[in-house]
C-alpha cells in the first residue's frame, strides 16, 4: 500500500498555479493581481485574478487548502458513511472568460481530499486516528459561443492522449462522466462541448492516482492556448457580443444551481470573492430568445451542444 503524501500534492498544485498564470499572462499581456487570504477555520490560499485584459476579459486561477472539522454536504452527498469526518481538501481552479465571442469560455480544475475521523481507543480515555480516506477529483471542459470544429477536436484529443498513459478506457469513461455533469437539467442543454470530469479517484494506489491528476493539470495548457491564438484575431460586432453575454448566462446558472465545487468552497467557509471569481464579468438574461433559424447561433445548439463524440472516426 503506497503512502499519501498531501505535502507533495501541495508542492506540485502551487506550482501548477504559478506555471499556469505565467502561461495566460503571456498570452494576454496583462498582469494578474495576488491574492492571499486566510481561512478562520484553518487553511488558506492563493487567488490570482486578471480583469479587463486584452485578450481575456476576466481569467482566474485560484489555490485553495482548508481544513476543517466536518465535511460540508456537497463532499459528502456522494458517500455519505464520510459525513461528519474531519477534512483536508487542496486543489487549483480556472476559469478564463475571453474578450472575443470567437475565443471559447474555460475552465478546470484539479483537487486532493483527504476525510479523517478519530476513533476511540478502549480503557485509555484517548483517541486515535483511523486510517483515512482519500481521492482526487478534477476535469476540464470548454464552452464556445461560436462551434469551430477543430476546437472541439482538438481539445477532446489533447484530453485523451494525456490520459493515455493510464488506460484505453480512461477518456471514454471520463469524457461520458463530463457530459453527464455540466449539464443543465432545468433546460435539457449541456453548457458546452464537454472535455473530461472525475472524481473520487484513489486507485490503484496514490502515486498512480497523483499521477493521473498531474497529467490533467499540466494537460489543460496545451488542449486550450492553441485555440486562444487561433481564434483571438477573428473580427467580432455587437451582435457576436451580445450573444456572448447571452450564453455567459447558461454558465452562471450552472455554477450556482449545480457546481459541487462552488457549493463545496461556499459551505466550507471559503472566501467568496474568490469561489465567485469564476463568474463573467457581463452577462444577460433574455425571455424566450431563439437564435435565427439557421444562423451561426443556431449552429451552436444543433451541431456542439450534442454530446458529440469529437473523436470518432
Amino acid at each position: 500500500m503506497s503512502t499519501v503524501d498531501a505535502g507533495q500534492v501541495h508542492t506540485f498544485l502551487t506550482g501548477l498555479q504559478t506555471q499556469l498564470v505565467d502561461a495566460l499572462q503571456r498570452v494576454d499581456g496583462g498582469e494578474f493581481r495576488r491574492d492571499g487570504w486566510d481561512r478562520a477555520g484553518g487553511g488558506g490560499g492563493l487567488s490570482c485574478v486578471l480583469e479587463d485584459g486584452a485578450v481575456f476579459e476576466r481569467a482566474g486561477v485560484n489555490f485553495s487548502h482548508v481544513l476543517g472539522d466536518r465535511l460540508p454536504p456537497s463532499a459528502s452527498a456522494g458517500r455519505p458513511e464520510l459525513a461528519g469526518r474531519g477534512f483536508e481538501a487542496m486543489g487549483v481552479s480556472l476559469v478564463v472568460h475571453p474578450r472575443n465571442p470567437h475565443v471559447p469560455t474555460v475552465h478546470m480544475n484539479v483537487r486532493f481530499f483527504i476525510a479523517r475521523t478519530p476513533v476511540p481507543v478502549a480503557d485509555s480515555g484517548t483517541d486515535t486516528e483511523a486510517a483515512p480516506v482519500w481521492w482526487f477529483g478534477g476535469g476540464m471542459d470548454l464552452t464556445p459561443y461560436y462551434g469551430f470544429e477543430d476546437d472541439a477536436v482538438h481539445f477532446h484529443r489533447t484530453c485523451r492522449d494525456a490520459l493515455a498513459p493510464f488506460g484505453e478506457h480512461r477518456y471514454a469513461d471520463y469524457k461520458a462522466w463530463c457530459d453527464r455533469y455540466f449539464f443543465l437539467k432545468h433546460r435539457d442543454e449541456p453548457r458546452g462541448i464537454g472535455g473530461i470530469f472525475f472524481d473520487d479517484l484513489a486507485e490503484p494506489d496514490f502515486e498512480r492516482a497523483f499521477a493521473l491528476m498531474r497529467a490533467v493539470g499540466t494537460g489543460f495548457a496545451p488542449a486550450y492556448l492553441p485555440i486562444v491564438e487561433r481564434r483571438q484575431g477573428h473580427a467580432w460586432g455587437e451582435r457576436e457580443r451580445a450573444w456572448q453575454r447571452y450564453r455567459r448566462g447558461r454558465y452562471v446558472e450552472f455554477n450556482l444551481v449545480f457546481d459541487r465545487g462552488t457549493l463545496f468552497g461556499l459551505q466550507s467557509g471559503g472566501r467568496t470573492e474568490s469561489i465567485l471569481m469564476s463568474m463573467p464579468p457581463t452577462v444577460e438574461w433574455r425571455y424566450d430568445y431563439r437564435p435565427e433559424p439557421g444562423s451561426e447561433e443556431a449552429r451552436l445548439y444543433t451541431e456542439f451542444l450534442t454530446g458529440r463524440d469529437w473523436l470518432a472516426r
